[in-house]
């Protein structure tokens, strides 16, 4: 049993009944095959061919390489630690509108809070920051737009979704400590 019981805000509240009000089976399908870009068996797996990639190259792609392998797998464990303190009803077990306008259920019935494909997400999106401006800003995108399925999908509230990417970018920030990866754009040519 859980520690901590959360609630949904109000405008949590507002937004899934929007979403439960204005979805249909096409929108759930797609996000829901959107929201695997989150998911931390398939970001552990990149990570970890990442891994693999970098040991043949230059120390700054080792060093990432490195740090996103520990991130992946930090990220993939710290949500199950934060739900086992934390009790909160996903958005799609209180929905009937929802549920008759495609939305299915996700995951365990109490683990709403965080949301750990936003953890992971808010990971990827705060170490994008030593990128060139471009590639920065594109995976920043990306990183949102999955978050936004998971809203969408009625597997989170929004304010599980926030917390969640918050909780990742100050992981990832913090595991730079261990790694040495850097905080600005370094060239990752190899020499």
């Amino acid at each position: 049993m859980a520690l901590v019981k959360v609630k949904p805000t109000d405008a949590d509240v507002r937004i899934a009944r929007t979403v439960a009000r204005k979805t249909n089976h096409r929108a759930e399908v797609v996000a829901r095959g959107l929201t695997w870009g989150a998911d931390e068996k398939i970001l552990l797996a990149l990570a970890a061919a990442g891994w693999i990639a970098t040991r043949a190259r230059g120390e700054p792609l080792r060093r990432a390489g490195n740090h996103a392998l520990l991130v992946a797998a930090t990220a993939s464990v710290l949500p199950h630690l934060l739900k086992s303190v934390f009790d909160q009803t996903r958005p799609d077990r209180k929905t009937v509108l929802g549920h008759l306008n495609g939305v299915s259920f996700s995951g365990k019935r109490q683990d709403a809070f965080p949301s750990g494909h936003a953890l992971h997400m808010g990971a990827l999106a705060s170490a994008a920051g030593p990128l060139p401006a471009g590639p920065r800003r594109a995976i920043r995108a990306l990183a949102v737009g999955l978050c936004l399925t998971r809203i969408v999908v009625l597997a989170h509230w929004a304010s599980d979704v926030v917390a969640g990417f918050a909780v990742g970018a100050l992981l990832e920030r913090t595991l730079r400590l261990l790694t040495g990866y850097p905080a600005q754009e370094e060239d990752h040519a190899d020499t």
